[in-house]
């Protein structure tokens, strides 16, 4: 039983799966379909979580609109996230930064990490 799921899942996986770690600032390139029309959706924002494994893995991308915190959360092999791009790089100690939904303003920011 467990070779016939494990089978299903790896043909599910995604060739190239985008590198990217908890803190970093992505662009996430969502395919939206709105009735019969297709179009390409960026949602950017920072990394708060990656869980799972496999072709269950997903990640929480967290961003300000408005004054307001929005979080989205994304299966990474769904063929629905077309790209995520790396802008920046983030230095961070934990692997869930749920500390950011408190912060505001400069305080929300996560460091840069130089290389």
């Amino acid at each position: 039983m467990n070779d016939i799921i494990r089978n299903i899942e790896a043909a599910q996986l995604k060739a190239e799966p985008p590198k990217f770690n908890v803190g970093d600032t992505v662009r996430v390139h969502a395919m939206i379909k709105e009735g019969t029309r297709e179009r390409i959706q960026v949602f950017e924002g920072t990394v708060l979580k990656k869980q799972g494994g496999s072709n269950r893995e997903t990640f929480t991308v967290r961003k300000t609109s408005n004054g307001i915190g929005v979080e989205k959360t994304w299966p990474l092999h769904s063929p629905h996230v077309v790209k995520v791009e790396v802008v920046r790089r983030g230095k961070v100690r934990r692997a869930k930064l749920f500390y950011l939904r408190q912060r505001v303003g400069k305080a929300a920011k996560v460091k840069e990490l130089v290389r």
